[in-house]
């Protein structure tokens, strides 16, 4: 491990000279290049360069401990030893975990799709908070939000809700979200007070970009139609929604948000680009290695991630059994406890197969 850590710190100090020199600085492109990579590597050499001092400070404490003389510097030398061991050993899983393989995903934006399941308009109006809560999750973050396509009930539910979440580290911290998210509440719409259980399901995708994935012209077959509002009810007279369908895949994206017909036929194609390329690394993964499977789950959206108990408070994370009492801070957007643990129990299940 510490024989890859010194060539990266090599490479590190080797990329910092290349961006120093004039002759780098003048190819836009390569010094962008090594821009990326350069910071790509900043968090492992600052860790292993914190480790290395660390380690000399521990060399330093051990020897004046082991040194004799006065028994109250010595007892001080001992507890600084103490300190430090603890401190090398954190550094040390700290630079474990940095030097996991990154997901080539984790920089990228996402698309989250949230889709009422079953529970009727219980389930839509469920779906409507889950879509608020990743909203205020990004606006806590400094992410930025834009709607994609959304079919509304007339209780204002959601049926369906496309969204993009454009921002630093946004797939890597919302990639567990994926999957069935259920709900225990007494509905808007029920008369006698009974606790129902109704589902959503949402979807978090990497957004692909143009260049990373090629469609065929060929292969798209593209209607246009009327927007619909709440009910059904027509919102736009003129043929602005736009339908595709990719026809070797069989997958269907509608969009109907903006007045443009070019602008829907654009966040449609983002979106289609989005489920093709999540489709091609699911095909992959599981033809490398159809049973290793994360503690988090695959993230496939049949699987029941989390429960939203509203009489209890409460909201549990069946992939890790987490618990928390926290509902109604959750559903405001604080969602860090819950993704920090999600991360961590990933990051240690991947050391444990490492």
């Amino acid at each position: 491990m510490f024989e890859k850590l010194k060539g990266i710190e090599s490479r590190y100090e080797e990329l910092g000279a290349l961006l120093a020199d004039p002759g780098t600085m003048a190819d836009r492109d390569k010094w962008q290049q090594y821009v990326k990579q350069h910071a790509e590597l900043a968090d492992i050499v600052t860790a292993f360069r914190t480790y290395k001092k660390t380690a000399l400070d521990l060399d330093g404490a051990r020897e004046l401990a082991a040194a004799g003389g006065d028994p109250e510097l010595r007892q001080m030398a001992e507890e600084e030893v103490r300190e430090l061991e603890g401190r090398l050993g954190d550094l040390e899983n700290q630079l474990k975990v940095l030097l996991l393989p990154r997901d080539p995903n984790d920089d990228k934006n996402v698309i989250v799709e949230i889709r009422a399941g079953t529970g009727g308009e219980e389930a839509a109006l469920f779906a409507a908070d889950l879509f608020r809560m990743y909203t205020r999750h990004a606006e806590r973050r400094g992410w930025r939000t834009e709607i994609l396509n959304t079919n509304f009930t007339d209780l204002g539910g959601i049926k369906e809700v496309i969204m993009t979440i454009e921002g630093k580290g946004a797939y890597s911290r919302l990639k567990f979200e994926s999957g069935v998210h259920r709900v225990q509440r007494v509905p808007v719409t029920e008369a006698g007070g009974r606790i129902h259980t109704s589902a959503a399901t949402v979807a978090v995708l990497a957004e692909a970009e143009e260049v990373e994935l090629e469609i065929n012209p060929d292969d798209l077959r593209i209607d246009v139609f009327c927007s619909t509002g709440h009910g059904g009810q027509s919102v736009n007279t003129t043929q602005s929604a736009v339908r595709i369908t990719h026809l070797p895949t069989g997958i269907v994206v509608s969009c109907q948000d903006e007045k443009s017909q070019h602008k829907n036929k654009d966040k449609a194609m983002r979106v289609l680009r989005a489920r093709l390329k999540a489709r091609a690394e699911e095909e992959q993964r599981a033809s490398v290695d159809s049973a290793r499977r994360s503690m988090v789950g695959s993230g496939d959206r049949s699987e029941r991630i989390r429960t939203y108990n509203f009489p209890q408070n409460r909201i549990t994370d069946h992939r890790i059994g987490l618990t928390t009492h926290r509902l109604e801070e959750v559903l405001q957007g604080d969602l860090d406890d819950i993704v920090d643990a999600l991360i961590t129990t990933d990051q240690a299940a991947r050391l444990r197969g490492a």
